[in-house]
């Protein structure tokens, strides 16, 4: 996938300027898919220029530094229906995290794991914490039977069971190593 369908997918939910786009992808978009500020200025230019997205007209008379709103145009949403209904792979993961337990494996450093994965532990729990508060601010009330809602619930439910089956691990990779001999003593 690429930022281009996240920024269709967002400006097709609702209009706006670059800004509001980067607030949007801090608060929700950006916790499955993230992005800098810059890229997303630098995308919604390829999309003005692909005539995917266009400006919107200026509300009031134009001043300095008035943002440029934006909305999908019409090529633009059939770019993005046609894209939902495309088979792709599933992303690799990437984790440091399991890169440092191979670390450890290899050199015996099962100290510095145990850090390194008390403090992933406490990341994921705040993750999870902010991904519970958003479910029961905007999900707690909403129709399960509206489209709009139930898939975006659904979309944040992953990111929910992502988060404790990465909690699991940590604790489970905790424990592996509270049974193993301490580095330098006698097996």
């Amino acid at each position: 996938m690429s930022l281009k369908f996240a920024i269709l997918t967002s400006l097709t939910e609702r209009e706006g300027s670059g800004i509001e786009l980067a607030r949007r992808f801090d608060k929700s978009i950006g916790y499955f898919w993230p992005a800098t500020h810059q890229q997303i200025y630098r995308e919604l230019d390829r999309l003005a220029s692909a005539g995917l997205i266009r400006e919107l007209p200026q509300e009031g008379p134009p001043r300095r530094g008035q943002p440029r709103r934006f909305a999908v145009t019409g090529d633009g949403r059939d770019l993005l229906v046609g894209w939902i209904g495309e088979d792709d792979e599933p992303e690799p993961m990437r984790s440091s995290i399991a890169v440092r337990a191979r670390a450890a494996a290899a050199t015996g450093r099962t100290g510095e794991l145990r850090r390194s994965l008390e403090h992933h532990r406490r990341l994921r729990l705040e993750s999870l914490r902010r991904y519970r508060e958003i479910e029961e601010q905007d999900f707690a009330s909403r129709d399960p039977a509206e489209v709009r809602g139930a898939l975006q619930h659904q979309v944040l439910k992953l990111g929910i069971q992502a988060e404790q089956a990465w909690v699991v691990w940590c604790d489970e990779t905790l424990e592996v190593l509270g049974r193993l001999p301490s580095p330098g003593s006698a097996p």
